[in-house]
């Protein structure tokens, strides 16, 4: 059933275009009562046939409270916000620039320094590349680690071809960087101390850890919308301005946001965004404490009944919701097929249709043969302890059904040492 907030949102009031009032019914509302009945018992019959969604590191469902305060900025006032001559552009303004208020509070900014973008693999684009290309004719050496995401490491190559030189630092067992001693903080104000720019893409940690832009001393920080309950399709990209730090925008056009990012701000869009923030910042630490719990459930209930599981990354300093397990002896692609009512992934979800096994294992050091075995297990806001203890039932049953078809762990419970047998390729 619709809520009453969602059936008024859905309906512009009469005479807005005209003689003929514009409603947007939707195919099951505007269906003949017959077919309405067809229509809903074929949804019912999808919606038994969905998967369970345990992948919330690739996207998150939209909170409703966030599509709540969209849909007045898409069916009633949908000024450009950037058109400052009538009502209309100013509503839409004055509802960006709330939205760019909530994304600054939650990571302790000046609503200024926010610029909204597509997303963060946008954001992450124009941070990295924008500031390299400024400071050019000063600065031409890049650094940054082996364990990040997709398109930090290809703008780092991109700029390998123009000339830059980029460091691509090795990361421990954990995943985690040796500070030798030296706090991050630490590491991070020797970097302002020798005028070195210092951007992290926060797009798996905003919403999820608290956030100060000032304490963690951060230049340019790259946040996701539909990582955080929020629409897809938008994100920001926090730009420090004192002190100041200069970009070259990546596309030309009408100068919008600072003249950073040229193109009409999506104002639904960034309205959600901000309140996916503004909720975060009110509910994290709730979320975090019950994500934790339903993690901590997962992994017990999962290790008790297996043995040979390995967990990758640090068990403490990481976020619990996302929890990377290796089964050993079982083919991480098979493992997923088997688990078809379980929506998972088997790395991360930008690479995730590669059958090769994740590039961030292999550099944190992770054999060959469990960084293959490995899945990874998301939960968030809504995940519930029933699908928590369903889906840990359904991955302790295919595991141990795939493992007696293994030749390998057939030999192991036979005590044999698979590292001392020489392989041979035919």
């Amino acid at each position: 059933m619709l809520s009453k907030a969602l059936m008024r949102s859905l309906f512009l009031p009469r005479g807005a275009f005209g003689k003929q009032a514009l409603k947007y019914t939707g195919r099951a509302l505007s269906a003949q009562p017959r077919d309405r009945e067809i229509i809903k018992s074929r949804e019912l019959e999808k919606e038994e046939l969905r998967p369970l969604y345990m992948d919330f590191q690739a996207t998150t469902p939209m909170d409703p409270r966030v599509l709540d305060a969209m849909l007045p900025y898409q069916v009633n006032y949908y000024g450009n916000p950037h058109s400052r001559t009538h009502a209309y552009g100013w509503e839409s303004e004055s509802a960006m620039e709330k939205a760019r208020k909530q994304v600054a509070d939650l990571i302790g900014a000046d609503p200024r320094e926010i610029i909204f973008t597509s997303g963060a693999t946008e954001s992450n684009n124009m941070s990295i590349k924008g500031v390299a290309r400024f400071y050019k004719a000063k600065k031409k050496h890049i650094i940054t680690t082996q364990t990040e995401h997709k398109c930090v490491l290809d703008s780092c190559r991109v700029l390998e071809a123009e000339g830059f030189e980029v460091t691509y630092l090795p990361v421990k067992i954990n995943g985690l960087l040796d500070l030798k001693a030296r706090s991050l903080p630490a590491k991070r104000e020797i970097c302002r101390s020798r005028n070195v720019f210092f951007h992290t893409d926060a797009a798996q940690a905003i919403g999820k850890i608290p956030i100060d832009v000032s304490d963690w001393k951060v230049d340019l920080m790259s946040i996701s919308g539909h990582k955080i309950y929020g629409p897809k399709g938008v994100g920001a990209l926090y730009v420090r301005r004192r002190p100041r730090v200069r970009l070259e925008p990546v596309q030309s056009g009408g100068g919008q946001e600072r003249g950073l990012r040229s193109g009409t701000v999506p104002t639904p869009l960034a309205v959600g965004l901000g309140a996916a923030c503004e909720i975060a910042q009110q509910e994290m630490e709730y979320d975090h404490k019950r994500v934790s719990v339903l993690a901590k459930r997962l992994v017990e209930k999962i290790t008790s009944e297996l043995p040979d599981v390995v967990m990758n990354g640090d068990p403490e300093q990481r976020y619990p919701g996302c929890i990377n397990l290796s089964f050993a002896y079982v083919e991480g692609e098979s493992l997923l097929m088997a688990l078809k009512d379980v929506a998972l992934s088997s790395g991360s979800a930008c690479t995730s249709a590669s059958l090769e096994p994740s590039y961030v294992l292999r550099a944190i050091g992770t054999d060959e043969d469990l960084a293959h075995s490995s899945i990874r297990f998301g939960i968030g806001r809504f995940t519930t302890e029933e699908e928590v203890d369903y889906t840990a039932e359904k991955c302790i049953q295919q595991v141990k059904r795939l493992r007696e078809m293994s030749p390998l762990w057939e030999m192991v419970q036979e005590g044999i040492d698979l590292k001392s047998i020489k392989w041979t390729q035919h």
